[in-house]
């Protein structure tokens, strides 16, 4: 088997095949943009951001932004959006959803997700943009990069020029376009765990006013943690393949039409849950608790990759209508598949109250299926008519989404002791369908901001409004519970009906002033909001309502040190209303409260609060040197909730619950070292980095119905504290022939100092703590070519 995975990463790389969409960004060994600044002694460079939708200057946009460039990614050695979540960036938090990085969470500054989002009539509170295109849904995005720019986090709600699911802020990633000039850059590389890539962007000259870009890349992993079924798939593994192919057409030049395509398939297995401490049941034999990161998995179980495919096009085109104002289309249509197959938890479920597990079942195998697709046209028009900068426009969006799920025991004790065991035999298209829905979407947005300054304090002050108006319209059904059809409240079986919709509206009030030419301080008042909708995993599918959060922000952009320093912060302080909280109920099947549960969500009353603070810090002492730190504090309150809900004993409970917020770790930071040292005929580049992290809640606190307190609440962990440091060194621009082509070979290696901390944790009084462990070590070598 690894020689032909070999075979075919020589392959690829030969062909210069199909890529995967998630390690593109860190192609290029091109001279990274802030070492080049600093090298030629000219300090710190310019970086342009679009959140206003519009280039500008970072220091000069009155928002709170943190920027990682295609260096950044490369020295990272990022392969998907889901490596971000080591802290790069303090204020966001990217984690895989439980065991599955083919479903992302993104929160920003504490909000975006609670409990589970990855729901057709459920959203996120971040919204992830491409190029100007919103993705919809949490899954697919480990496998959504392609040769990449920028990508900026815009920190705060971001209602007015982003609109629905940006309460917590956006991700606005941005890609390099096509230069009109051909070249080729390319990479191979290998490393541990029988790691491969392949990567190839070739840049064709223009032809007809069209320039053409092709970016590829082949990716592959062999399982951290093996699965002693033979035959069957180990955990934390995957395959990634893409390819995306991008026209940027001018045939005049005040107007451009930009066509892009992408396809992507990734393949990747769930992660493995530990069993960290044992509860009050009884273990199985084979039940071991496992304390730290194993190698090899306690038992073997059926196990294969989750699938994800997915398409999509975009059409981008600008005309300048005059010499300030520009009109801007962007149509996009996208399409993503994707299949859950998670038998990753097996060591947690073999224990029980008597001991004895003669022909006891475990190893709970979690699959479904989720579809999705979306359309989605955007009208802007960008003006200056002096004194005013505007952004006006609309949007269209529609989005239609089905998931199934189905969950069941793979394998058998066959002795009281637990251990020894047999595979089930179980027919898998024949196994029941423990839930079922499907959802429409419809969202129509306008929304216009404009930056007026006035002729004061030498054009210092610049006071900046906006608004947006929103209506979002959700229509679809629950069609199966615990395999069988729905029963609503009034007894009757049958679809349960959602046609729910809700009309907002988003404003945004900014003042900046000047007070040097290189320092800018800014107040802020925005508000966002995440859609509202329905829980699939509920009995009634009864319809929530939006959350909302609104921000009060002071910040501060400076520079000194005649443009060798760096310095941005931001504090800031709000309300968070109307949050969407989970809380089980029991199933109910003719009158009858049964001991198996739904999960249905609430908007929780009274208000919530968040406040924190954001700094980061930029020094280039030296050519050659740059030095980074970014620091985040973060706290979100959630006020206690009462679960409205009997439990299987028919009782209500009349006691508050405390709401942890999850995936937000109280303190953050981050500190890199970037040196680039010239010599003749090739450069030495070096950098390092570390990220620290408080450790976050993985769980809503939520009563239960067998618990150690008498209300019936279990208290969930925290996880662990992080610091995790990665480094890269590499040997480039070594020239290759009489031409311009270059050669660089460059070592790097994620986790360095193989740290080792649970980032999820859970806990269950009679089956014990269980949790996942943070990646072990990683390392390779890769050479890059480019002409």
């Amino acid at each position: 088997m690894k020689s032909k995975r070999y075979w075919a990463a020589s392959t690829a790389l030969a062909l210069l095949a199909p890529a995967c969409l998630a390690t593109t960004a860190h192609a290029a060994e091109a001279a990274p943009d802030a070492a080049a600044d600093a090298a030629d002694g000219s300090g710190l460079g310019e970086i342009l951001v679009t959140a206003q939708k519009r280039p500008e200057n970072l220091q000069e946009t009155p928002i709170s932004i943190s920027v990682m460039r295609s260096d950044d990614l490369t020295n990272r050695h990022v392969t998907s959006l889901v490596d971000l979540g080591d802290g790069a960036i303090p204020s966001l938090k990217v984690a895989p959803f439980y065991s599955r990085n083919s479903a992302l969470i993104v929160n920003i500054r504490g909000i975006g997700v609670l409990s589970d989002g990855n729901q057709p009539a459920r959203d996120q509170g971040v919204g992830v943009y491409i190029d100007g295109v919103y993705l919809g849904r949490a899954q697919g995005l480990g496998t959504a990069l392609f040769d990449i720019e920028n990508i900026e986090v815009l920190k705060g709600p971001q209602g007015t020029l982003f609109g629905r699911n940006t309460e917590g802020g956006a991700v606005n990633i941005v890609t390099k376009k096509p230069s009109g000039e051909f070249h080729v850059n390319a990479t191979g590389g290998l490393g541990n765990f029988g790691t491969y890539k392949g990567e190839v962007h070739v840049d064709l000259p223009t032809i007809a006013n069209v320039a053409l870009k092709i970016n590829g890349v082949v990716a592959h992993r062999d399982p951290l943690v093996k699965n002693p079924l033979a035959g069957a798939d180990g955990f934390n593994q995957y395959d990634k393949q893409g390819l995306h192919v991008e026209a940027l057409w001018k045939p005049a030049p005040n107007f451009s039409a930009d066509y892009s395509f992408d396809i992507s398939k990734d393949e990747s297995t769930s992660l493995y849950l530990n069993l960290v401490g044992a509860g009050t049941n009884k273990q199985a034999a084979l039940g071991t608790v496992q304390p730290d990161r194993v190698r090899t998995a306690n038992v073997g179980v059926p196990q294969q990759p989750s699938v994800g495919k997915v398409h999509g096009h975009r059409l981008t085109l600008e005309w300048d209508a005059m010499p300030d104002l520009t009109i801007k289309s962007i149509s996009s249509y996208r399409k993503l598949e994707q299949s859950q197959w998670d038998n990753g938890s097996a060591s947690t479920t073999m224990s029980n109250t008597t001991g004895n597990f003669t022909n006891v079942q475990f190893a709970r195998y979690s699959l479904a299926m989720f579809g999705q697709n979306q359309w989605s046209q955007e009208v802007q028009a960008i003006g200056d008519t002096g004194r005013v900068k505007y952004v006006a426009g609309a949007l269209y969006y529609r989005e239609h989404v089905s998931d199934n799920a189905q969950a069941f025991y793979t394998n058998q004790f066959t002795n009281a002791a637990g251990s020894a065991y047999v595979l089930r035999q179980i027919d898998y298209g024949a196994q029941a369908i423990d839930r079922a829905s499907h959802v429409t979407t419809r969202s129509i947005g306008a929304f216009g901001q404009a930056t007026w300054t006035p002729a004061l304090m030498n054009d210092a002050i610049h006071l900046t409004g906006g608004l947006r108006w929103t209506k979002d319209m959700k229509h679809g059904a629950l069609t199966i519970v615990n395999n069988a059809l729905p029963i609503n409240r009034n007894g009757v079986a049958g679809e349960i009906d959602l046609d729910a919709s809700w009309s907002r509206v988003d404003p945004m009030v900014n003042l900046a002033v000047d007070l040097s030419r290189d320092v800018h301080v800014y107040g802020k008042w925005s508000t966002g909001y995440k859609s509202g909708g329905a829980n699939s995993r509920s009995q009634n599918y009864d319809a929530f309502n939006p959350e909302t959060v609104s921000i009060f922000e002071i910040g501060a952009k400076t520079e000194f040190f005649d443009n060798h320093a760096r310095f941005n912060i931001a504090a800031y302080a709000g309300s968070y209303k109307d949050i969407q909280v989970d809380f089980q109920r029991p199933y109910e099947t003719g009158g009858v409260r049964t001991t198996r549960t739904t999960t249905s969500t609430i908007n929780a009353p009274g208000t919530g609060g968040i406040h924190g603070i954001e700094a980061e810090l930029t020094v280039n002492p030296v050519n050659g040197l740059t030095l980074g730190a970014s620091y985040a504090y973060q706290y979100v309150n959630i006020p206690a909730t009462v679960n409205p809900y009997p439990n299987a004993a028919g009782v209500i409970s009349t006691l508050a619950v405390p709401i942890y917020q999850t995936y937000t770790p109280r303190h953050s930071a981050s500190g890199t070292v970037d040196y680039e040292l010239p010599f003749d005929g090739f450069t030495v580049r070096a950098h390092l980095d570390g990220n620290f992290d408080s450790g976050f809640y993985a769980n809503v606190t939520d009563p239960v119905y067998t618990a150690p307190d008498a209300a019936g609440n279990v208290y969930q962990p925290k996880g662990d504290k992080a610091f995790i440091v990665n480094g890269r060194l590499s040997v480039a621009d070594i020239a290759v022939g009489t031409g311009d082509a270059k050669v660089s070979f460059a070592v790097w290696a994620r986790n360095l100092f193989n740290e080792q901390h649970l980032f999820y944790k859970a806990l269950s009084p009679t089956s014990g703590l269980n949790g996942f462990f943070n990646e072990p070590r990683t390392f390779g070598g890769e050479m890059n070519i480019r002409f």
